[in-house]
């Protein structure tokens, strides 16, 4: 038996810190406007050195930003950024209107609310906040928690261990609806359960999802039922059990409060006129105009003049307009990223802005953007989330617009092309005889595509759409 030994050692890393502006900017680029709003009209509570200025305008300008302009993160250099992004196109005529908040509740507020319920230290509560931050629509965690923790001492400067993380995710799964922060659709469905009063029922459905979630998946109730030795009334009361479970629990209490779990607001607003050209402007909503406060000004300036005594608050108020004049400055360079990035994703998708065809839509990934402007593609991941441009053709995720080459042939392809053709080749099958993945790599090559069957499945997959033995009505 070969003997194991211990080795210590000492091992250095490197870790770039981002400066207090840095880091300032990158939470502004992240946010998107209504979320901003919020966060600039609670600095202006807080801090006495920031007003607001009056300002009838409520749109910023639409013209093209500086391109001489540096990345203002361009200190970090992660560029490991996954470009496969959740496809989603919000037809205009479904566009959810924007609510008073009085009215309704969001599904991160209502979060926050359970937060705000439950005995957490500051360290923790730094880390909910962040990992409620990160939930997807669905209300599912889908990083991963060495990410998180990196991404939260580079863009942060937070230094969270995978431990603590982790500890303050089991605390978030407590929250509702049930299975809320779960780490994929498996682990949501066992936190559901797991909340059940104890018995039989419990007990079957644990080992199922447990056991048997890929066989539960194909819908192999046969197998299931022959290996949990299940009758036939059983094996029905069981799937009855499952269908009330819900994979998507963000979407559930969205439902519940009336609204869908992120109210849509538009950070751009794209316009094509009749000669072919695309213009857009940045928008603003409610964001106010800052300025840093001339009386707070005055006062520092004739407390220079006073006695030693009085003038051991100066280093506080020069504090404040420190800040002040920071997020200022933050919110400029906001801007001047958002319209660069903006611009480039017009410039190499102008066709679709045009004609709405989503076929038309170019390979693009968030490296071809940042190549583009200039900017670190961790800054273009960051302006790209969670933000929306409204269109003639309807809003859209900026993430839309983006998507993978597939080499078609020597032919460079987008990705979304082929999924397009794919969708419409299952749209229009026989539901009763639904095509197999082998007969729909046939389908596709008939359109062009020299697609391999494994890829087929890949795309169908991350469509959510089921396979054929699933489809059939």
């Amino acid at each position: 038996m070969a003997k194991q030994t211990l080795k210590q050692g000492a091992r250095q890393t490197q870790r770039q810190r981002l400066t207090p502006l840095q880091l300032l900017i990158g939470q502004m680029i992240e946010k998107p406007i209504d979320q901003l709003t919020e966060y600039v009209n609670q600095q202006l509570i807080d801090n006495p050195a920031l007003e607001a200025k009056s300002s009838e305008d409520g749109e910023w300008d639409d013209s093209p930003a500086d391109e001489s302009l540096p990345d203002p993160l361009q200190d970090t250099s992660r560029d490991d950024y996954d470009d496969h992004y959740d496809e989603e196109r919000i037809p205009m005529q479904e566009q959810t209107p924007r609510q008073d908040p009085s009215d309704s509740v969001s599904f991160y507020d209502k979060l926050k609310e359970q937060m705000g319920e439950t005995e957490l230290d500051d360290r923790q509560r730094h880390i909910m906040e962040y990992l409620i931050g990160s939930l997807d629509n669905d209300g599912l965690l889908r990083k991963d928690i060495e990410a998180i923790s990196d991404e939260m001492a580079i863009y942060h400067n937070f230094d969270a261990s995978t431990e603590e993380i982790e500890e303050v995710l089991q605390l978030l799964q407590q929250f509702d609806p049930p299975g809320v922060g779960a780490q994929n659709v498996q682990q949501c469905l066992l936190l559901q359960v797991r909340r059940r009063k104890e018995g039989w029922m419990k007990d079957v459905l644990t080992k199922i999802i447990d056991n048997y979630f890929d066989d539960l998946l194909k819908n192999h109730w046969k197998k299931i039922q022959r290996s949990l030795h299940l009758d036939d009334e059983e094996k029905e009361a069981v799937r009855n059990e499952i269908r009330k479970l819900n994979p998507k629990p963000g979407a559930a209490l969205g439902e519940v409060q009336g609204i869908n779990i992120h109210q849509i607001t538009p950070d751009f607003v794209v316009e094509t006129n009749e000669d072919g050209e695309v213009t857009f402007t940045l928008k603003r909503g409610r964001l106010p105009d800052l300025e840093v406060s001339e009386a707070y000004m005055e006062t520092v300036n004739s407390i220079k003049n006073l006695s030693r005594k009085d003038k051991e608050v100066l280093p506080m108020l020069k504090k404040d307009m420190d800040n002040a004049k920071m997020l200022i400055d933050a919110l400029l360079q906001r801007q001047v990223t958002l319209t660069k990035t903006m611009a480039a994703i017009i410039r190499r998708q102008k066709k679709f802005f045009l004609d709405g065809d989503e076929a038309d839509l170019t390979p693009m990934t968030l490296k071809d953007v940042a190549t583009d402007t200039g900017l670190d593609i961790s800054t273009i991941s960051r302006v790209t989330n969670e933000k929306y441009a409204q269109t003639q053709w309807g809003i859209f995720r900026l993430r839309f617009f983006f998507s993978d080459r597939y080499d078609n042939d020597g032919d460079e392809v987008s990705t979304r092309k082929i999924k397009s053709a794919l969708k419409d080749i299952i749209d229009h099958e026989d539901k009763s005889h639904p095509l197999t993945d082998m007969q729909l790599e046939q389908e596709i090559k008939k359109r062009g595509f020299q697609t391999k069957r494994r890829t087929i499945v890949k795309y169908r997959e991350q469509m959510n759409i089921p396979k054929s033995t699933l489809r059939r009505q």
